[in-house]
């Protein structure tokens, strides 16, 4: 999926883009036949004129073409609960032809938190699109702010201990260099507090799991596949006392399966 929709700037009415990726199933199995399985179509975008970065990293001075010339980015703070977070509004980049460089101007520092005002049909951070009339498959599109940093809350992984050899140096090089995002969507104990509802955000690697899920061999990739299918099949993706806790998702099946691969030899 390439296609780019333009908005509006809100503070200077220039054209900006919102940039897909495509992410879950569809990115991540190559084994085929797949599409019979796949129940909808996952994808993340974040906007070109929006950036995240970790807490007192300085801005960019540097950013890739699909940035705007124009860019607010925002600081990420943590909350009280492991990978979730805010993003503190904190510079205005504006690119100059000059020096071929982005200049930055701080915002008066007073807490100003982005928030995810739209009113949208919701799953988690995803917004669901029903696109019944063109295709079988329904889209699930979940904004996300874009970090091109990795950040310190995973500071471990690149240099983690890996007796067996996976992922190889150059896939945890290049996941390091892809970043990370941060996805609108509280902690499931903050739903009920109107505030952290609407500004709490979740750091997301879907980008390092599609990179290393691609890195499996088939026969890894068919066990996935067929774990994911088991759980669905079960249901056991339903909550048996009405409470998300006791739910299973394909996310717990993703990260066991990506333990497994660092923890076992490839035999």
């Amino acid at each position: 999926m390439c296609v780019k929709k333009a908005e509006t700037h809100p503070d200077n009415d220039v054209e900006v883009d919102q940039i897909p990726l495509t992410t879950g199933s569809v990115a991540e199995f190559y084994i085929e036949p797949m599409l019979p399985c796949v129940g909808d179509i996952d994808v993340m975008y974040h906007c070109s004129h929006e950036l995240a970065i970790p807490r007192g990293h300085p801005p960019p001075t540097q950013l890739p073409a699909e940035f705007h010339n124009y860019a607010q980015v925002f600081e990420i703070i943590d909350s009280h609960l492991p990978g979730y977070v805010y993003l503190d509004t904190r510079y205005l980049l504006t690119y100059c032809r000059e020096d071929e460089k982005y200049h930055y101007v701080e915002y008066d520092h007073r807490r100003c938190y982005l928030v995810l005002t739209k009113s949208i049909d919701r799953h988690g951070p995803a917004m669901f699109t029903d696109n019944s009339d063109i295709s079988q498959l329904s889209v699930d599109m979940a904004y996300c702010c874009r970090c091109l940093v990795w950040p310190p809350q995973a500071a471990d992984w690149p240099a983690r201990q890996r007796n067996y050899g996976w992922p190889d140096s150059a896939s945890v090089e290049h996941v390091f260099g892809s970043g990370c995002d941060t996805v609108h969507v509280a902690h499931r104990q903050c739903r009920q507090d109107e505030w952290m509802n609407e500004h709490q955000w979740r750091l997301s690697f879907s980008r390092a799991e599609i990179v290393l899920i691609n890195r499996w061999m088939p026969v890894q990739q068919i066990v996935y596949h067929m774990l994911r299918l088991f759980v669905k099949t079960e249901r056991l993706t339903e909550s048996v006392d009405n409470s998300n806790a006791a739910t299973l998702s394909n996310y717990h099946i993703k990260t066991m399966m990506l333990w497994a691969s660092e923890l076992k030899p490839r035999s």
